[in-house]
């Protein structure tokens, strides 16, 4: 095992308890603001103004090209200026945009112009917030990182589920009302963030390159993350589960509640809210049983058991059976995401977190739009539910030969020790 001397505390001022509650707060209203979005953006593209599949996959595409362009952009800034302060103005910013919304709404006959408008300023804003909430993860952990990120996995997904169960009602109380308390719900994160600023004010940023150009920045954060074994299949794995995942839920998903089962946007929130409950079953019992040491192995495991899971879901016909099979595809992501991002922040230099995970972003985010592109355009020729099937078998594929030709199997970690930017394996 490679064991690296100089950890994130040695290069800057412990900081109290207080901004780690400050940072789930923070994180917690963003991802409670996301549940709600995601949920209305489907409800207007889909059932309100019934697009068909392809312009249903442009307009998540839309919500997913500006990380794709900006985000290792904003992930090397976040590296100079403090990923601090970058996320509490770019949350600020983030509030703003439903009520730009809610104003198009009142004034405007709602148009699928409108509703790309809002995802690319939406997508703009989560670029630069990614990188800088992730690269802050570490440095409030207080050297236990596995724990602070499944901590800050559970407070993300119990907060998504209440923005779900929010959302449900925009077919009662309009989609304004619902964009009004999403912008709310945005301004208490900015809120948390500003504590956190103040708390580490005179922490100064950890960047290698505070005088050389932001594209070098970028490009020592590919070096990083490129020539780490272990990084860079967690990043592959991001872009096939962004690929067959992520264009399976926001895609496929929604077209299903809409062609299959004739649903409203109270079915999307409860498919989406019972992915998410998984996820936070599966959390609260990892958190029960500690220190995961292997997970590589759990990532593989969970995303091969989940994708079993989800190509059950192509089969049914009853929403009761596909919603319980949702709920089972939403406990093995339970393992998988916790696992990814455990890797990525226990193998990151610390003067480069944010660029690093801006690359475990990328890889996921920035796969994305190409993932929601492809799933529309199979559910256009095939149909929603078999390219479920299409999709998960893929998956399958691409994690059994992650597991027999890559070393992500064998990577071990001991919970008393810190591993380097090296593979850790046993």
């Amino acid at each position: 095992m490679v064991h690296c001397p100089v950890r994130v505390n040695d290069l800057v001022e412990p900081v109290s308890v207080q901004p780690v509650s400050h940072y789930m707060i923070a994180t917690a209203t963003w991802y409670g603001a996301y549940g709600m979005q995601s949920v209305v953006f489907a409800w207007l593209v889909t059932i309100v103004l019934r697009e068909p599949a392809e312009r249903v996959g442009w307009a998540q595409t839309m919500l997913l090209v500006p990380s794709m362009v900006l985000i290792l952009f904003a992930g090397a800034i976040a590296d100079r200026v403090g990923a601090a302060r970058q996320a509490m103005w770019s949350q600020f910013a983030a509030a703003l945009i439903p009520v730009m919304l809610i104003g198009a709404l009142l004034f405007f006959e709602l148009t699928y112009t409108i509703m790309i408008v809002y995802a690319i300023v939406t997508g703009t804003a989560q670029a630069f917030v990614t990188p800088s909430r992730d690269g802050l993860l570490n440095q409030v952990a207080q050297g236990n990182v596995q724990r602070t990120v499944m901590q800050t996995s559970l407070a993300q997904f119990g907060l998504q589920i209440v923005g779900y169960t929010i959302a449900g009602f925009a077919d009662r109380l309009g989609a304004e009302v619902i964009l009004a308390i999403q912008s709310g719900v945005l301004l208490i994160g900015v809120w948390g963030y500003r504590q956190i600023h103040v708390a580490t004010h005179a922490v100064r940023p950890i960047s290698s390159f505070s005088g050389g150009h932001v594209f070098q920045g970028i490009m020592e954060g590919a070096v990083t993350v490129m020539s780490n074994p272990i990084m860079r299949v967690v990043v592959l794995q991001n872009v096939a589960m962004a690929f067959f995942f992520m264009g399976t839920f926001i895609v496929a998903f929604p077209l299903v509640v809409r062609e299959v089962f004739a649903g409203s946007s109270g079915d999307l929130a409860i498919l989406s809210g019972f992915n998410s409950l998984g996820l936070v079953v599966t959390i609260l019992v990892l958190l029960r049983v500690g220190y995961v040491q292997r997970p590589g192995r759990a990532l593989l495991v969970g995303q091969g058991v989940g994708a079993i899971a989800l190509f059950t879901t192509g089969l049914v016909g009853n929403f009761t059976y596909f919603v319980a099979l949702v709920f089972a595809w939403g406990m093995c992501g339970g393992i998988a995401m916790p696992m990814c991002r455990t890797l990525m922040q226990e193998l990151a230099p610390p003067e480069q977190r944010a660029r690093v995970m801006s690359f475990f972003a990328f890889s996921f985010m920035g796969a994305g739009p190409m993932g929601a592109l492809m799933v529309g355009y199979l559910a256009e020729v095939f149909g929603p539910q078999p390219t479920i099937l299409i999709c998960s078998a893929a998956m399958l594929l691409s994690i059994v030969i992650v597991g027999v030709a890559t070393p992500m199997w064998a990577t071990h970690f001991s919970q008393s020790s810190h591993v380097g930017p090296e593979e850790a394996l046993a």
